[in-house]
């Protein structure tokens, strides 16, 4: 299967019938194949509105609940943004398009060398992407506008919410376990942090260290 017209159009009526209405997010959908990052056997599903597995033992998020985090982290066209938790890269290409510079940092060797063969295939010159401990973000490139974690912590990260400007946006998968996660928004004030429960969600768990590839 291809991202043609017809698969273009069922794609996006899922994301929509989900709830993700932002047209410039929309746009960015559309514009990123998603079929570029589901190699192998799970291919021809690279359109369904699902979780597939990649290397490393992770996961690609399911579209949707890409198009939602992207939507309420609100990414503006002069925005610096982290993400932690490079995984496929799609997240991360899907803000390039969006943000002025997008950082996407991995604990996994292997899924950093695979997502950066895959930005420089499209042409995606505003990600750069490390292999690093994402626990403890990217401090040599705060502040951040918006950071965005693609795994689940039990409470937002201190190292990461010290490393977002004020009026920044965090979007976050908390929860004690697999079975029962909330996405979270945080926006940092001049006075504190305001917290806000968007969803129910099902992430990884965000580990420290590095990974053995």
């Amino acid at each position: 299967m291809s991202f043609d017209a017809e698969a273009k159009m069922q794609f996006l009526f899922a994301l929509r019938s989900k709830g993700v209405t932002d047209s410039k997010v929309l746009n960015a959908m559309e514009r990123i194949d998603r079929g570029a990052f589901v190699q192998g056997y799970f291919a021809d599903r690279a359109y369904e509105d699902m979780p597939l597995p990649i290397a490393c033992g992770q996961t690609i998020s399911q579209p949707s609940v890409v198009g939602l985090m992207t939507q309420a982290l609100n990414v503006g066209p002069r925005d610096k943004v982290l993400e932690i938790g490079t995984g496929s890269g799609y997240q991360a290409a899907i803000l390039s398009q969006l943000a002025r510079r997008v950082y996407t940092v991995d604990r996994h060797r292997r899924l950093v060398r695979e997502a950066r063969a895959v930005f420089d295939q499209m042409e995606l010159s505003n990600i750069t992407a490390f292999t690093a401990d994402g626990s403890h973000g990217l401090p040599d490139q705060a502040p951040f506008d918006r950071i965005i974690l693609t795994a689940a912590a039990e409470d937002p990260p201190g190292p990461l919410l010290a490393q977002l400007k004020i009026g920044g946006i965090m979007v976050v998968p908390v929860g004690q376990s697999d079975a029962v996660q909330h996405l979270i928004r945080v926006t940092r004030t001049q006075t504190g942090l305001d917290y806000d429960e968007l969803r129910p969600v099902r992430f990884v768990p965000l580990v420290e260290g590095l990974g053995k590839e």
